[in-house]
């Protein structure tokens, strides 16, 4: 079955210009669109979805609130939730931050290359984030003063459900690794590794590598331009 895409941009033009690329793929779909959040809301209650090419500067109703709700289930008329790919201009752009806070898969920059987004887009379909590491943790070493101190107990609460290797493997995660590289640092096969990052994630309650990167920031387990926190 086609990937049913939904193009949410304020730009009529834009989005003109996505569905014709995504529209001359065998395996996607543009099923429907939107030109702010609200809306979005308004046509998942009634049209399926299965990934969402998100704006975040939009009137009426923001990217990230758009994404949020989509992210907690509203408004989905009974199917599965949608992934959520934010487009954004501006590289390490606070909208993009919180959106990924909210629950959205990754981000890519709305001048991507059209062989990178629709590999994106297969990407978030199958359930995978986007964002390499590297770009997410410089996102989150901007913004790190947006997150809450670290060393909460809740936060060492949430931590004390891995086991030590797991938490190993978060902090390399957090640092900008690939399952690949993981497995080379921690002389562990890359299918062992996609196994521990699968239980972090379970553990956890997290959709996605880019949200345990996230999580990784507001517990201090990783500190903002460093390592592994104490």
């Amino acid at each position: 079955m086609s990937i049913r895409v939904m193009l949410v941009d304020d730009q009529v033009l834009l989005r003109t210009g996505f569905r014709m690329v995504l529209q001359a793929q065998p395996d996607m779909e543009v099923v429907a669109e939107a030109g702010d959040g609200a809306e979005a809301l308004e046509v998942l209650r009634t049209q399926p979805v299965d990934v969402v090419l998100m704006d975040v500067r939009m009137p009426r109703m923001d990217g990230v609130e758009s994404t949020r709700r989509i992210c907690a289930g509203a408004g989905q008329g009974g199917s599965s939730t949608p992934r959520v790919l934010i487009l954004t201009t501006f590289d390490l752009d606070e909208y993009a931050f919180s959106a990924l806070k909210v629950g959205a898969s990754g981000f890519m920059l709305k001048d991507v290359p059209p062989d990178e987004l629709l590999a994106a887009i297969r990407a978030v379909h199958s359930g995978d984030a986007v964002v390499a590491p590297s770009t997410t943790r410089r996102l989150l070493d901007r913004f790190s003063p947006m997150l809450p101190s670290a060393g909460s107990e809740p936060a060492a609460a949430e931590l004390q459900r891995l086991t030590d290797r797991e938490r190993e493997v978060l902090l390399l995660v957090a640092q900008g690794l690939s399952n690949g590289e993981i497995a080379g640092r921690l002389v562990l096969s890359e299918a062992t590794v996609k196994t521990h990052v699968g239980r972090i994630l379970a553990k956890l309650g997290l959709r996605d590598r880019v949200q345990a990167v996230v999580l990784a920031y507001e517990t201090g387990l990783v500190r903002a331009g460093g390592g592994g926190g104490q």
